[in-house]
């Protein structure tokens, strides 16, 4: 199974917040953090709004911030939130079941098994356990500083003093 760009990116907005929690987060930064579009973030925020991760905020310091603890934010949560479907064969597929074994094949328990247990995993860890070094994830995501492009902050960061 291979998870999608957007929960790749879920996590990685719910990472930077987590790593910004005195601030709320611009999309713009997180944008430019990660060489993201801005349009692609915006699609991406609607399903951490709608889910209950993230929430807004209108104004001229407005943004984004976690709605909630990053200690109460599963990851497993996020894939589910985030991912169409977890059919690791078509068997799972109630719509389109086409094999005749399906009801039979000790593969479907075998397989739903192994989904049970990636998602036991998934589920036992947080965005604050993958952020807990917040300092050293603050210095990665240059939020100690006003944020530049990650090329700039890259050339500042190895000029000697």
């Amino acid at each position: 199974m291979r998870l999608t760009q957007q929960t790749s990116y879920s996590i990685r907005i719910l990472l930077y917040c987590a790593a910004n929690p005195d601030s709320n987060s611009r999309i713009k930064d997180i944008a430019t953090t990660y060489s993201i579009s801005e349009l692609h973030l915006f699609k991406i925020m609607h399903v951490l709004v709608e889910s209950g991760f993230v929430e807004t905020i209108r104004g001229r310091n407005g943004g984004i911030r976690l709605a909630k603890p990053a200690s109460a934010i599963s990851i497993g949560a996020v894939v589910r939130a985030t991912e169409s479907n977890f059919f690791l064969t078509d068997c799972f597929d109630t719509t389109n079941r086409d094999c005749p074994l399906v009801d039979s094949c000790g593969v479907n328990k075998i397989l739903a098994e192994a989904l049970r247990a990636f998602f036991a995993v998934l589920d036992g860890y947080t965005i604050a356990d993958v952020a807990k070094d917040r300092g050293q994830l603050r210095g990665l995501l240059d939020l100690e500083h006003e944020v530049m492009h990650p090329i700039a902050a890259t050339s500042f960061a190895h000029q000697p003093s």
